[in-house]
């Protein structure tokens, strides 16, 4: 089923400065997606104290985009994506992509969405690679040893990752937690036998930063890289 209405899932918990760059790349998707289909922006600021909400909702009218700020002290990204997911939902929502605050997406990212959810996927998983500026030549060159980039790649990433309304609340939502909301909410879609993807068509750049907002996350991989 096409998709009339789209959920953009962003947490975000301190991220002023990366916001505008994630939501000028949310808004190119919106550009490239096919007409008549609505993109509803929920950024969930969890604990901030910075700047986070005057970047987010700057960037949002900069760009046009239809933003929806949410903010909450849950100190955990499982239960950020979660109250975001659910104000998505709560909008009428019928897809729900997921991404992070320091992340950019492709232009092509909500369209190949659509056209795999009309093709009958209730999940699709995108790649992501780190930001090479971000990294030495010895960490970029571990990480690139180490991860196979392609169709049917074995990654999940909350930072590309893409779901049917249907598929979320018949796999249970995500659930709260600092780490591993996404690797957890993927393995129950999968386990009720709900069709999905993993796909490289969709390829997202995330910060490559050695010290991140989830202490087990991208950044913790990065870093324990040269250990």
């Amino acid at each position: 089923m096409t998709p009339a209405h789209i959920g953009v899932v962003i947490p975000a918990r301190d991220e002023e400065e990366l916001l505008p760059r994630c939501l000028a790349s949310v808004a190119a998707a919106c550009q490239a997606l096919e007409p008549h289909v609505r993109v509803s922006v929920v950024v969930v600021l969890d604990s901030c104290a910075d700047g986070s909400a005057a970047a987010a909702a700057g960037a949002a009218l900069e760009q046009g985009l239809e933003l929806h700020l949410l903010e909450t002290a849950a100190g955990n990204v499982g239960a950020a994506r979660a109250e975001g997911a659910a104000a998505a939902l709560e909008l009428g929502a019928g897809w729900i992509a997921s991404t992070d605050a320091d992340t950019v997406v492709p232009a092509c990212w909500l369209q190949m969405q659509v056209n795999l959810a009309s093709a009958g996927y209730g999940m699709v998983l995108g790649t992501v690679v780190p930001d090479a500026r971000d990294l030495d030549a010895e960490h970029l060159a571990l990480w690139q040893a180490r991860h196979t980039l392609g169709e049917g790649h074995p990654h999940v990433h909350g930072a590309n990752l893409g779901f049917s309304a249907a598929a979320y609340r018949s796999a249970g939502g995500f659930k709260p937690g600092s780490t591993g909301e996404d690797v957890d909410l993927a393995s129950r879609v999968k386990a009720a036998a709900i069709p999905w993807i993993a796909t490289d068509w969709i390829r997202a750049v995330t910060s490559g930063r050695l010290t991140g907002r989830a202490p087990a996350g991208f950044s913790g991989y990065l870093r324990g890289l040269l250990n």
